[in-house]
C-alpha cells in the first residue's frame, strides 16, 4: 500500500515538515515550539497574568513559569507586577519580543498565502471544511482518551 495515498499519512507528513520547519527557522533563537506558541498567545491577548496564558494554552502554571523564565532570559518577555493583584505577575513583549511576533506573522502569513496557492482556488473551502472536521474529530478523541483516563484513575 502506497502510504501517500492515505490522507492521515500526508497530514502527518505536512505536522513533521512543519516541525523540521520551524525547528531550523529558530535555531540559534532560544525559541521551541512551546515558546513560539506562548509568544502567540501572548501577541494575541496583549498584556497578561500567567495564569491567564496557562489557560489559553492548556498547561499548568508551572509549566508557563518555565517558559515565561526562558522567554525573559532570551529577552523576549518581560514581567511586571499586577496593578491590582499583588500575588500576580504580568507578562507583556518586549521591544524585541515585538519585533520578532511582527516577523513572526509576516512570514506566516506568506507561508499561508505561498502554500494556499499550490491548491485550486475551487478546492480550497473543501479543503478548509476537511481539515475543520479531521481537527474537530482529532479533539473529541483526544478528549474521550482523557476522560476515560481520568475514570480509571
Amino acid at each position: 500500500m502506497d502510504p501517500t495515498s492515505n490522507p492521515l499519512d500526508r497530514l502527518l507528513e505536512i505536522s513533521e515538515l512543519f516541525r523540521a520547519d520551524m525547528a531550523r527557522a529558530f535555531e540559534g533563537t532560544g525559541l521551541t515550539a512551546a515558546r513560539t506558541h506562548l509568544l502567540w498567545v501572548l501577541a494575541g491577548l496583549g498584556p497578561s497574568p500567567q495564569q491567564a496564558l496557562a489557560g489559553a494554552m492548556g498547561v499548568s502554571a508551572r509549566n508557563i513559569t518555565g517558559l515565561v523564565d526562558a522567554l525573559e532570559a532570551a529577552g523576549y518577555v518581560k514581567r511586571s507586577p499586577h496593578p491590582t493583584d499583588r500575588r500576580a505577575t504580568i507578562v507583556s513583549l518586549t521591544d524585541a519580543g515585538e519585533v520578532t511576533m511582527s516577523d513572526m506573522a509576516r512570514d506566516h502569513a506568506n507561508l499561508s498565502t505561498n502554500l494556499l496557492d499550490a491548491v485550486d482556488p475551487a478546492d480550497r473551502a473543501a479543503l478548509s471544511r476537511g481539515l475543520d472536521a479531521i481537527a474537530t474529530r482529532l479533539r473529541a478523541l483526544i478528549q474521550e482518551e482523557a476522560d476515560a483516563a481520568a475514570v480509571i484513575r
